[in-house]
């Protein structure tokens, strides 16, 4: 366990440079009103900008830890090393775009399957978000993910529903947010999942909740909520694997609570349980 732990926080070091090495620059561009291109549809955006930092992330990770394989947004699957790396070079490209300033930088290191570290890094604000296999800090502070005890006092941050969701099964979807809207204290949709993520296990953030996601949106997050004292579960359509229990981070949806609610009474659960499977719920 010692070498593993020793590994997690070295690799946790690297994310952590990785997500900070492109701030600066990130900082610069940031309210320029770069020029928008666009990957599956409109609601799916993304500039020069995400391309030459995950260029920059994938540089320094190879050049550091050479035994690596980088798993990008923006460039996909890159070398063919022991230490995947999951990297969003922008995750809130939208508000990045237009100034509004949620937005980070989000790193992450997979061994054998396993998320051992990772790094969300917020350059409007200037929080570094890490975690390992022996704990999560902000800035390296330890984060403690609590809160309320009730789900009727909680706020809930999410990207849900989606525009496709809305065009395949808008009844269902539209009965979902609305009994969310009403369950909830708080609703928001800031823009960014991995900032969501980090703000659960900081305790900023009662409760997050996403559909149509990608590893590399909540890998780093998915092991901050968790050391930190938080539940994180994925969410995805389909039958369970009869071969073994899927990682959560890798289930295309999630819901992130802190420590202090209980998972099993959870409005999610009972809203999404005719269609959607559940990973250790």
């Amino acid at each position: 366990m010692e070498t593993i732990d020793t590994d997690a926080g070295r690799l946790a070091g690297v994310a952590a440079q990785a997500a900070t090495l492109v701030g600066p620059a990130l900082a610069e561009a940031f309210q320029t009103r770069p020029k928008v291109a666009f990957k599956r549809d409109r609601h799916d955006p993304v500039t020069v900008h995400d391309r030459a930092a995950e260029a920059s992330i994938r540089d320094f990770i190879m050049s550091t830890e050479p035994d690596s394989t980088v798993v990008g947004e923006e460039d996909g699957v890159r070398g063919s090393g022991r230490v995947h790396w999951y990297v969003d070079p922008i995750d809130g490209t939208a508000n990045f775009a237009r100034g509004l300033p949620f937005w980070c930088t989000s790193v992450a290191a997979v061994v054998d399957g396993a998320v051992v570290a990772g790094a969300i890094y917020d350059p409007v604000r200037g929080d570094l978000f890490t975690a390992s296999t022996t704990g999560a800090w902000c800035n390296e502070q330890p984060m403690h993910s609590t809160g309320v005890t009730e789900e009727t006092a909680a706020m809930l941050v999410t990207s849900y529903p989606g525009s496709r969701g809305i065009e395949t099964d808008r009844e269902r979807v539209l009965a979902r947010t609305a009994q969310l809207i009403t369950t909830y204290a708080t609703v928001r949709r800031p823009g960014s999942t991995a900032l969501n993520l980090a703000y659960v296990a900081s305790g900023r953030v009662d409760v997050a909740l996403g559909i149509g996601i990608n590893a590399w949106d909540v890998a780093a997050g998915a092991l901050m909520v968790r050391q930190a004292g938080g539940h994180y579960f994925g969410l995805r359509r389909g039958e369970p694997n009869l071969n073994g229990p899927d990682p959560a981070w890798t289930f295309p949806g999630y819901l992130a609570m802190v420590g202090t609610l209980d998972p099993a009474e959870t409005t999610v659960r009972s809203l999404f349980a005719d269609s959607y499977q559940v990973n250790g719920l």
